[in-house]
């Protein structure tokens, strides 16, 4: 039923007049389900995104577009997290506590994809702020205080991704990122997140490129397969670049 009132929606997207950063809201109220949906249009625009369901006037519950999978359900306010909510991945879990403006702010806890306590502490819209981190063993890892501290971050599985300085509520200093075979992925110093000055390495330990002053051409895995290389300024993608997905390129062109 969820499916045919979203392809009913996205049919009419198609045919509707759309201009960038205008929200179009359509709402239908669905006897058998006696919930009001509303369709963001922003993101239907690219066939990709969540739509949302309406429990009640201030409680609603997010959808995966793509496959109808819970990813939120909580309190909303001016069509934003805000208040108390729970985030999900594939069913299970992965953060509860509190919103404001759309971000975690205030006390809240991350689970891993097991269901493992990550991280229990205070958010400030969005960084970790103060509070505790666990491994997979249930083990304290680190400490963070007041946005600073050394953290450690891993995969689902447990393996050890990130090392390093942590400022501001985010990376921010001398850092390492790891494969999943344990060798460094990146060594060098982040700036407020981005990879700043360094070295990169593939899985194999050889050197795939520099970064000075967050400028340079990188390349850019996930799960051992290459899906970016191009150039790179102040931190993002900047400049000529090409995307993969498995093995073949899907964009080429200017960032």
């Amino acid at each position: 039923m969820l499916k045919n009132i979203k392809s009913f929606y996205i049919i009419k997207t198609l045919f509707s007049f759309i201009k960038d950063k205008i929200k179009l809201d359509l709402i239908k109220y669905n006897k058998e389900l006696q919930n009001k949906f509303l369709l963001d249009i922003l993101y239907y625009r690219n066939f990709s995104g969540k739509y949302i369901i309406y429990v009640s006037n201030k409680i609603v519950e997010e959808y995966n577009s793509y496959n109808d999978e819970l990813i939120f359900e909580g309190e909303y306010l001016n069509g934003k997290r805000n208040g108390r909510g729970k985030e999900y991945s594939k069913s299970i879990l992965i953060f509860e506590g509190k919103y404001s403006n759309g971000k975690r702010h205030g006390h809240g806890k991350e689970y891993s994809n097991f269901g493992k306590l990550k991280f229990d502490g205070i958010f400030s819209f969005g960084k970790k702020w103060n509070g505790l981190e666990y491994d997979m063993q249930n083990d304290t890892v680190y400490k963070i205080e007041n946005g600073r501290g050394f953290i450690k971050e891993y995969n689902s599985k447990g393996l050890l991704i990130f090392e390093g300085e942590y400022n501001n509520g985010e990376k921010n200093g001398n850092g390492k990122e790891y494969w999943n075979n344990g060798n460094i992925k990146f060594e060098g110093k982040y700036l407020n997140g981005k990879k700043w000055n360094g070295q990169g390495y593939d899985n194999q330990k050889d050197l795939i490129y520099n970064l000075k002053d967050g400028k340079g051409k990188i390349k850019i895995y996930d799960n051992n397969f290459l899906i970016f290389e191009g150039d790179y300024s102040n931190g993002e993608k900047n400049g000529k670049g090409k995307e993969y997905k498995n093995y073949e390129i899907i964009f080429e062109g200017e960032y």
